[in-house]
């Protein structure tokens, strides 16, 4: 298959496949076999029996819930079964040889090959389960979903806690209370609620049980760091957001509250770089963030950026009357050039008298970060802002040759597809569904081995293949509706396919790893379009589709460090309302071959497919290529590439 066919041109596509139907479970009360008769009048058995038991490690029967399948060695599913008393018996089975995968509750699946050809009527097959162990127990329960009437009661207060309605909002937590008195989610929103009625011990000791329930519950972590905020005493902060960090590194929220507690604390770097990541990450939602972004570089010294970071947000929020009061005092501001140095080189940055002509308003733009971090997210938030809602901020005068880029920018991907024919990840995905309210349901996470085929068949030809698997079997994804083609994305910048999309250069981007050439690429309507497609069903019919997007393209190594994509058009044929994607790029270095390759660290995948709304999160660790090296990690981008970028604003960009 090539770039011109589907697998390939299904990119980050949704494959979305029936599922399969399975034929109805066969009576295994009455084991019973078929006989024949042979030429010779010989009895002959044509079916058999395999009486299947289940025991633990000490050989005792399990109890719970398992599902077995029997398995052909063709990789075809026979039969599959479901029994809760560790004892199953299939019937009329041919005789041969078989794979026996057992899922059962609290045990690890387990896979086991079994001989049905001997003389016997009857097989007896024992198979030991291996106890899944308390980590893996605890990460279970964490994930298990709320009944359908609790989630729905959880909706509504969450609906009525928006409004600032406490007394219904009350009355709908009491309800999914009694129903789940030991979900952290219920217990983060009757902290929620009981903050907004202004009894903040209340609130503290629902979100601390809401940690003790689940450690890394990202709205309790926020609550109680800006509790401990408004008490001053950002210190004491700082490890619960460091806790946050680790558990969700792609929250906007969470990286705000982090650059207000590094700014309390006179990490004034630490929180420019905080702020700058969480306006990558959040983009139009962080918006408020670059109040803070433009106090922490006033801080540091650099006058000048934070001049334009805080013009830019008052462009763009002309109601926020604070901020443009902030932003009168700091053009009035003239602190003299030397002196503004010579203090910037101190630690904590700048100080005293010409500290506060320099600087906004912190104190009010810290508080305001912080309320937006833990404010309850509005129900259109799951989506984020539109390739084209906003052009992200450049740096004023640099001179972007768009020809040389994408020249530079098609080498670096032709020497990916040239070094990779095949690598392997581990895949961890967490997915969301997303009601009405605009309420997540309970995240469902599954971890994946996942192997990725690149090649060049010939010139602008590829062939690209995924595989997921669990335990050697295929991988599923939730709801039957797979994500493909993340690692092809940037393939969009091949010099064969690059001509298929208008493509304008709008500036030179300060992030935190360093300067990045910011392209937007559209989908030209005379060319082919061969970089998108959706199959409905696994034979259906497949609809080409039309993307824009974004690309930040690193100024040094022309690799591609972030990608966000965008449907130009809604798709009514297959009821597709939005289909939005954003992947981080991390260099991975690859010991035994002496190569470094740019690979996807984290994508995030939004669709509205049929009403139904979900958000995923795909995180990448462990690489292997060509299955034959050892294990590689992403490294980190150079972080004296971001100081050398904040001194860079004011030189010519050579052309």
């Amino acid at each position: 298959m090539s770039v011109r066919s589907w697998v390939h041109a299904i990119m980050t596509g949704l494959l979305f496949a029936a599922t399969p139907l399975r034929p109805a479970p066969v009576s295994a009360q009455t084991p019973t076999t078929g006989m024949v008769t042979g030429a010779g009048g010989e009895t002959v058995v044509a079916t058999v029996n395999l009486d299947i038991h289940l025991s633990d490690p000490d050989g005792k029967p399990i109890q719970g819930a398992a599902v077995i399948t029997l398995t052909k060695l063709s990789g075809e599913m026979f039969r599959q079964e479901h029994t809760t008393a560790g004892h199953i018996v299939f019937t009329f089975v041919p005789p041969t040889e078989y794979n026996v995968q057992v899922v059962a509750q609290a045990y690890h699946p387990t896979v086991q090959l079994v001989d049905a050809q001997g003389s016997k009527s009857t097989t007896d097959v024992t198979i030991q389960l291996r106890p899944l162990s308390a980590e893996d127990l605890a990460f279970a329960a964490k994930v298990a979903a709320l009944k359908p009437k609790a989630q729905k009661e959880l909706a509504k207060a969450m609906e009525q806690l928006r409004a600032n309605d406490l007394p219904k909002a009350h009355s709908h937590l009491e309800a999914v209370y009694k129903m789940a008195p030991n979900h952290a989610e219920v217990n983060y929103l009757m902290g929620t609620y009981w903050s907004q009625a202004k009894e903040p011990e209340k609130a503290r000791a629902y979100w601390t049980k809401a940690l003790q329930l689940d450690p890394q519950h990202e709205g309790a972590l926020l609550a109680l760091s800006e509790m401990l905020m408004r008490d001053n005493k950002p210190r004491e902060a700082l490890p619960l957001l460091n806790r946050a960090v680790a558990a969700e590194p792609s929250s906007w929220r969470v990286h705000a509250m982090l650059a207000t507690a590094e700014l309390r604390e006179g990490a004034t770097l630490e929180a420019i770089k905080e702020a700058e990541r969480s306006l990558e990450l959040g983009q139009q939602q962080a918006a408020i963030v670059q109040r803070l972004l433009a106090t922490a570089l006033s801080h540091s010294g650099d006058r000048a950026h934070a001049l334009i970071v805080l013009q830019d947000y008052v462009q763009g929020h002309p109601a926020d009357t604070e901020a443009k009061s902030d932003l009168e005092r700091f053009e009035k501001s003239q602190p003299e050039p030397a002196s503004l140095a010579a203090m910037a080189d101190r630690p904590g940055g700048v100080t005293g008298p010409a500290a506060e002509a320099a600087t906004v308003n912190a104190g009010a733009t810290e508080s305001a970060v912080n309320a937006a971090a833990v404010s309850l997210p509005l129900p259109s938030s799951w989506l984020p802002p539109g390739v084209d809602d906003k052009v992200p901020p450049v740096v004023p005068g640099a001179v972007c040759v768009l020809n040389d880029l994408l020249q530079q920018a098609g080498k670096r991907i032709e020497e990916f597809v040239s070094n990779v024919d095949r690598y392997t990840a581990t895949e961890s995905l967490v997915h969301q569904s997303v009601n009405k309210w605009g309420l997540a349901a309970e995240s469902e996470a599954r971890k994946f081995g996942y192997v990725a085929e690149i090649s060049e068949v010939k010139p602008g030809y590829f062939n690209v293949e995924e595989y997921r698997s669990i335990g050697g079997f295929p991988g599923e994804f939730p709801g039957g509706v797979e994500t493909r083609g993340l690692p092809a994305l940037a393939l969009i910048f091949h010099p064969d396919n690059a001509g298929n999309f208008d493509m304008t250069c709008e500036g030179l981007a300060q992030r935190s790893g360093g300067l990045a050439w910011q392209v937007h690429f559209r989908q030209r309507p005379d060319r082919p379009n061969t970089m998108k497609r959706y199959r409905v069903g696994a034979e259906g019919q497949s609809y080409p589709v039309a993307i824009k997007g974004r690309a930040w393209i690193a100024a040094d190594t022309y690799q591609i460090v972030r990608l966000e994509t965008d449907l130009i058009a809604p798709m009514q044929m297959i009821h597709l309302a939005a289909d939005r994607a954003v992947v981080e790029y991390g260099p991975v270095h690859f010991g035994q071959r002496q190569l470094d390759m740019w690979l996807p660290q984290n994508a995030d995948v939004y669709f509205d497919w049929q009403g139904h709304r979900v958000h995923r999160r795909h995180s990448f660790s462990e690489y292997m290529l060509f299955s034959v090296d050892d294990k590689q990690q992403i490294a980190a981008p150079d972080r004296q590439k971001q100081v050398a970028g904040s001194a860079a604003t004011s030189k010519t960009v050579p052309n």
